[in-house]
Order: structure tokens, then sequence, then C-alpha cells
């Protein structure tokens, strides 16, 4: 039956976001992809534990430390590492700098417990760790649930210890304790926001008391007798200690279709795995391309990890230097006329909470990447809001490639919002926008995202990247 005069006008003017897997016809790289990136999660659950198996996969595709390499010509391929929790990398293009890079910057910290300075205490015979977290959370998500602990203790030789306690089968969880429902009726008259309180992200880790009747806080003792045993430390250590509790949780496929990942920290692992892999698989490339893995995002980006740190203008130097562009004057150069795409998440429209949301203007899973023009709250407060010229590149590249997308907001007007660290590089010159994937569950220690969306988040930081 022919089409109508309607039906033909609908389909050419007509905007029509449909699931990607109607018309997707490599659902077995889809795939093979998904299952790649979940067992990277299951390795790299924080920000050093990422940048440690970046570095290595870096390095097997021929990339180099910078600080070990004089000269670089088109074609060579350099990272640097920050302080072990964030990392630049690129592959040198035809072009030179002052021309701009083409850049992805996404980051590898995520929501979750870090410990306090003096963590380790008894109560009722039961030892638990002190936390402060780390992030946006709610805090109730995190009773009950198993943790694992990861980071490092420097102590005050210099001696470096690696503490990663999850990763084995045989290795112990660590858990906060919530009141069960029959004592439970003046905690259920609080609201869901301070039903359970910071303060009381207490970490239970230990009940069995060290054997000597002449000393208190036996099972503290007992603690810290099998952690000096192991790893040599006194509660002392604890100072100088960069510790993490994150949710034992591996990754895994959601759903009977196996379309989904379940998995902790995909914001931002997800758009920070797809965008090393895009680096990885170049090869030629016009400008240099360049990834950013950056730490601090959750947090406001401050540090010498994160994004407001000049730590990335001396990776620029250090480019310009080993190109034989050496001039500190060509930095800002190179900034204003570079090209980023800020690889971050944004919130999945979710029926179960459809009121906060804004139906033509969201992000959908299974209908590809997400542009977000701008982010801030309200009145676009905190926003570095691309111009169109940058977003009409932007979809050139996504239409002349087939890569899925769709251009969003997130969440009615009033309802809250968000930041990323494209209006700190928008503030040095760059054309910038947000694109990455839409999440369900954000911030949560168990977050949703759907294999094709992250397979067109490949798609799209590679085509981006060697453009």
């Amino acid at each position: 039956m022919e089409k109508t005069k309607g039906e033909i006008l609908a389909e050419k003017l007509f905007d029509k976001k449909e699931n990607g897997w109607l018309k997707e016809d490599d659902t077995n790289n889809i795939m093979d992809f998904a299952e790649g990136y979940m067992a990277y999660l299951n390795k790299a659950k924080t920000e050093r534990l990422f940048i440690k198996n970046a570095k290595k996969d870096l390095e097997a595709a021929g990339f180099q430390d910078i600080n070990k390499v004089d000269n670089l010509k088109p074609g060579d391929k350099v990272y640097y590492i920050n302080r072990d929790k964030g990392l630049f990398a690129s592959v040198i293009g035809d072009q030179d700098l002052e021309f701009g890079m083409q850049l992805v910057g996404a980051h590898v910290d995520s929501p979750r417990l870090d410990l306090r300075p003096n963590p380790l205490y008894e109560s009722d015979d039961m030892a638990f760790f002190k936390t402060r977290y780390y992030g946006g959370i709610k805090t109730y998500q995190w009773t009950t649930i198993p943790l694992n602990l990861y980071g490092v203790i420097t102590k005050a030789n210099g001696e470096i210890i690696n503490i990663n306690i999850g990763n084995d089968p045989d290795d112990p969880v660590f858990v906060i304790t919530d009141l069960l429902p029959h004592l439970a009726y003046k905690q259920e008259k609080k609201t869901l926001g301070n039903g359970i309180d910071g303060e009381d992200l207490n970490i239970l880790i230990g009940s069995i008391p060290f054997k000597d009747d002449k000393v208190s806080n036996a099972v503290k003792l007992n603690i810290l007798n099998i952690l000096n045993k192991k790893y040599g430390i006194t509660e002392r250590d604890f100072i100088s200690a960069e510790l993490e509790l994150v949710p034992a949780f591996e990754a895994r496929s959601l759903g009977f279709d196996k379309s989904m990942v379940a998995a902790y920290g995909q914001d931002d692992k997800v758009c920070a795995y797809t965008s090393l892999k895009a680096i990885i698989n170049l090869e030629k490339v016009n400008k240099t391309a360049t990834l950013i893995l950056a730490d601090k995002e959750e947090i406001g980006s401050m540090g010498n990890t994160g994004m407001y740190s000049n730590t990335f203008e001396y990776y620029i130097n250090l480019l310009l230097e080993k190109t034989n562009q050496n001039d500190y004057n060509k930095v800002n150069t190179v900034l204003c006329h570079s090209k980023l795409l800020s690889a971050d998440v944004t919130a999945a429209y979710d029926p179960n909470f459809a009121d906060v949301f804004e139906k033509n203007n969201e992000s959908y899973i299974n209908k590809g990447v997400s542009i977000n023009k701008y982010t801030g709250g309200n009145g676009k407060g905190g926003a570095s809001d691309a111009n169109s010229e940058f977003v009409g590149y932007i979809r050139g590249i996504l239409e002349k490639n087939k890569i899925t997308y769709q251009l969003t907001d997130m969440g009615k007007i009033g309802m809250g919002g968000g930041g990323t660290i494209a209006y700190i590089l928008a503030n040095r010159g760059m054309d910038v926008i947000d694109l990455g994937i839409p999440v369900l569950s954000m911030h949560s220690p168990y977050e949703v995202t759907s294999k094709f969306d992250v397979y067109m988040a490949y798609l799209t930081y590679k085509a981006f990247l060697e453009d």
C-alpha cells in the first residue's frame, strides 16, 4: 500500500527517536564490546585502579610515557599519568598543535565512601570504620550492601602499601548495618533524605577480641593485629592513607534479553572506557587526538588531579616542546583552537519517576548517545551552553557515521541540575559540548546503562577524534 502524502511528509520532517535495537544489525559487536566493558568495571572500580589498567592497555597499544620521549612526530602515541589518579593520552596529528586538538574528556572518580583520617574504633565488642561520603549519594542506599576496600597507605618512611580487598573470591566484604523494621518506628518517621545520617555510615569490620583480659578495646586491637601482620601498619598509618569503600557487586548483564549493563561506577567509567578504547584504536589523525581522564569531578574538579588544575596546560607544553613548537604563548592558541567532547553521563528517563522529567527533552536508553547543549540548573546556571555552530558540527559527524543520537536536557526546570568538566574547559577557550550516555539510577550503588548506547559512545568518540 502506498504511503499517503501526510505519511511521506511526516517521515521527512519529524525527528523520530526510535529504539536503536530495531534498526541495529551489529548486535554481536555490541554484545562483545559490552563484555569487555563489564570485565573492565570489575577490575577498575576506583580512579587509581582505572588509571592503572588504562596505562597497561595504552602501553600494549604502543603508547609511551611522554617523559621518556625526546621528539614526537605524526603518528606517535604518548601518555602522561597525573599522580596515579588522572591521565592524558595523545596520538600526534599531521597538523601543528597551534591548529588545535580533538579532545574527549571523561572522569574516573565515582561516588563512594572514604575512610576518615582516624577511622578505626570499637563499640560494644564490634569494630568499625568511620567514613565520609564522596560525591552526591543517597545515604540510605549504602546500608546492608557488601562493600570492598581499595586504596593506598603511605607510611612515614615513604613506603607505599596497596590495599585491594575485594577482587579475590576469598576476600571478606564489609557492610553498614541498618535498623530492623520491627524497631524502626522513629526512623520511618524521618524523611528519605535523613533516614540515615552521614555520621551513621559506619562500616562493620570485625567482632573477635584479642585474648588478653588486661587490654581494653580488644576487638579493635585484634583488627590492628591482623592488619599489622598482613601489611605492617599501625593505627597511626591511617593518617596518610587514601582508602575507599565501594560496592562489591560485579557488573552483570541486566534483563532476560541481556540488553543492559548493571554495575557500580558507570558514572563516569562508561564514558572513560569507551573513550579509552576509541583512542587506542586510532592510527592516523589529522589533528592531534587527546584523551583526558580526570579525577575529582564528583566533588567539583578541584585539586591537582581535577580539571581545574594547570596540569593539563603542563601536558600541552610537553607536547609543544617535543614537537619542536616550544613556545609557552602557544598554549592558549592550542586551547582556543581545540574542540572537546565532555564525555559524561546524563539522566535517563525513568517511567517509574516520570513526574520529574519533561518527556520531549529527555534521554532515553537504547536511543543512542545524549548530547547536552548545556547542563547547570534552572536558568542554565553554571553551564557552558555550546553554540549552534558547534552543535551542528557534532551532528554532522554523527550523521555522516550513521551513529544514533539524541539532543537532550535533564529534568524539569526547578527539579535540580548538575555539572561536568565542560564549563571548565570552555572557560579556557575551547568549543565544548557534553556528549555521553543515559544512565538509570545514577549515583546509586548499582547503575544501569544500555549496551546499545555504550557501543554508540565508542563509535562517537572514535569518529570525533578522527575528524
